[in-house]
């Protein structure tokens, strides 16, 4: 890995740690030598993006919950991240809220009743939208790349989409998969 690169996994993102512990991205960086934190800066109900409502399986003009959190390294803003959930599963709960979960987002959902058990993923590179810049300290027609994630339960329901905005430079996305 070259200075200053940063190389980041899905895994720990996709399924609960043991015990209460939940700031999954803290612990990720915190493995690298690095300080991981993030903020959360609005939650709650929300018109689905239309990509959003069609992963969902929610029609147009529908509200879903949402999450949109700013992920820094080191201190620095490294990501944006907007979390989506059907109303059907987080309205009510802590994840229309703006405060810390307590053994973070995944373990709330398996406590709902709400388990993953399988990820898409779909990375595109794009231009950054005007926020996007302003929120990562980018230069004007900079891109971003985007990694767009549903997540499924055991009878292929949609339980969480999470779209991330991030610079490419330095960063490198790594997938492990077991075969078998």
């Amino acid at each position: 890995m070259g200075a200053g690169e940063w190389v980041s996994t899905s895994v720990p993102y996709l399924a609960p740690p043991p015990g209460a512990q939940g700031d999954a991205w803290a612990a990720e960086a915190a493995a690298e030598g690095r300080r991981g934190s993030q903020r959360i800066v609005q939650a709650g109900e929300v018109v689905a993006p239309q990509v959003v409502a069609e992963l969902l399986g929610t029609p147009a003009g529908q509200s879903v919950v949402a999450r949109r959190r700013i992920m820094y390294l080191d201190g620095e803003p490294c990501e944006l991240t907007d979390t989506y959930y059907p109303v059907s599963v987080a309205a009510g709960t802590a994840l229309a809220g703006t405060a810390r979960i307590r053994g973070g987002a995944i373990r709330l959902l398996a406590d709902l009743g709400h388990v993953g058990v399988r990820v898409r993923e779909d990375v595109t590179a794009r231009p950054a939208s005007g926020y996007e810049r302003e929120q990562l300290g980018l230069a004007a027609g900079e891109p971003v790349l985007q990694l767009t994630r549903l997540t499924l339960d055991d009878e292929d329901r949609p339980i969480q989409v999470d779209i991330m905005a991030m610079p490419p430079r330095r960063q490198k996305l790594r997938y492990e998969i077991r075969i078998g």
